[in-house]
């Protein structure tokens, strides 16, 4: 069976479409700044076999005419990869949030109205993933469209770990409890982790860490998620690069007193002019690790702050778990910058935590590997996520039941 996936943002759509029977991923692409009226669309497309991807630009009023040109773009005669649209089995939509009812779901009109229900608590993605599938079931009414949530994952996290200590009926009235973030990614790698080293994943404790523009830790035993660091929101846990991550609450309302933000522009502070970006400048690690190296103290000191709080977060999440079997970096940061990797694993060692400083630095990016020093107890492992393919598995046994 052939298996698109969509991941839809506010302005952009990326799409990849899967042949299951093999695994092989056929074609991919992104549409950019669609409803963004101060700039043209862009659409890229790329299939095995291309020498360079296929870009250009065109009006993308919404989802729907970025939808319109993905499917153009699949049966094109020159770089599509199908002869019909027909050829498609199932569509599998990335959510970031489907509140306390939805996990792999096919999606009806009772999903999409729920997903309209709990926009309040994920204003920021929910919009755009309904306008997405909304487009994408006029377009293709003939195929199941599934949602898969990314807060699905922490379905089995324990209520002590995902409730909140505010006034009871408070969260109960708003549904306020711990949601998690990124479940799609940490239930691949951890997958993926145990292949790697031969064993069951229900036998290993495990922590892994999603390190990217936005970043989350998680922690498994028994097979399941027992805790994960993002919460109610996406906003929660370690520095990223435009949110906050967890702070004093109590500053929150400080800064509205004193300086008079409102709440909308409060949550803009939180969420975007935040963590690297607001301590440097720049919302990219990569560029806060080069004005590290060229001396800027601001970028020197955000560094510090990130590995700082990686290692809270890690050793905490290794004591709850009563010791650490793997520790997994991946996603763009964890599994391509050695250096990053380096610095959160240096002076663990009382946790079993050492890597391999030459192992480290020549594994390639984009691969598995073991950069675990010689005679340490915690296996430390980098490996590649891969949510789209997690997404169309996903779909794939939800539709075939």
């Amino acid at each position: 069976m052939k298996i698109l996936v969509i991941n839809a943002g506010s302005s952009s759509l990326k799409y990849q479409l899967f042949d299951m029977d093999t695994g092989a991923v056929m074609c991919k692409g992104l549409c950019e700044n669609i409803g963004v009226e101060s700039s043209r669309g862009k659409v890229s497309h790329v299939k095995p076999g291309m020498e360079k991807k296929y870009v250009y630009e065109t009006d993308l009023p919404d989802h729907s005419t970025a939808f319109t040109q993905v499917l153009n773009l699949l049966t094109d005669a020159t770089y599509g990869v199908l002869t019909s649209v027909d050829e498609i089995g199932a569509v599998g939509h990335r959510i970031v949030h489907g509140g306390e009812k939805l996990t792999v779901n096919v999606v009806g009109q009772a999903e999409l109205d729920y997903l309209h229900e709990i926009t309040p608590i994920n204003p920021l993605h929910a919009p755009a993933a309904i306008a997405a599938i909304t487009a994408c079931q006029r377009l293709m009414p003939g195929v199941k469209h599934v949602v898969v949530a990314d807060n699905a994952f922490y379905r089995t996290l324990p209520e002590e770990a995902y409730t909140y200590a505010l006034p009871y009926e408070i969260v109960e009235k708003h549904h306020i409890r711990r949601y998690g973030f990124h479940g799609t990614s940490h239930r691949y790698v951890s997958g993926e982790a145990a292949k790697y080293l031969g064993r069951d994943l229900k036998d290993l404790k495990m922590v892994t860490c999603h390190l990217g523009s936005g970043s989350s830790f998680s922690a498994m035993k028994d097979g399941v998620c027992v805790d994960t660091t993002m919460g109610f929101t996406p906003q929660e846990g370690i520095m990223m690069g435009t949110r906050t991550g967890s702070i004093d609450p109590t500053i929150v309302p400080y800064l509205m007193r004193v300086d008079g933000y409102t709440p909308e522009e409060m949550d803009t502070i939180l969420t975007k002019k935040s963590g690297f970006l607001g301590m440097t400048g720049m919302a990219d690690c990569r560029k806060v690790m080069e004005g590290e190296a060229a001396g800027d103290h601001r970028c020197a000191l955000a560094m510090k702050v990130f590995y700082h709080q990686a290692k809270k977060i890690i050793g905490s999440l290794v004591a709850e778990l009563n010791g650490c079997d793997a520790l997994v970096f991946t996603a763009g940061i964890g599994e391509n910058d050695p250096v990053v990797r380096a610095n959160i694993c240096r002076n663990m060692d009382y946790l079993g935590i050492a890597i391999d400083e030459d192992k480290n630095a020549a594994l390639k990016r984009g691969t598995a590997g073991d950069i675990t020093a010689p005679g340490a107890k915690t296996k430390v492992l980098v490996i590649p996520t891969d949510e789209e393919f997690m997404i169309a598995k996903e779909t794939l046994d939800i539709v075939t039941k």
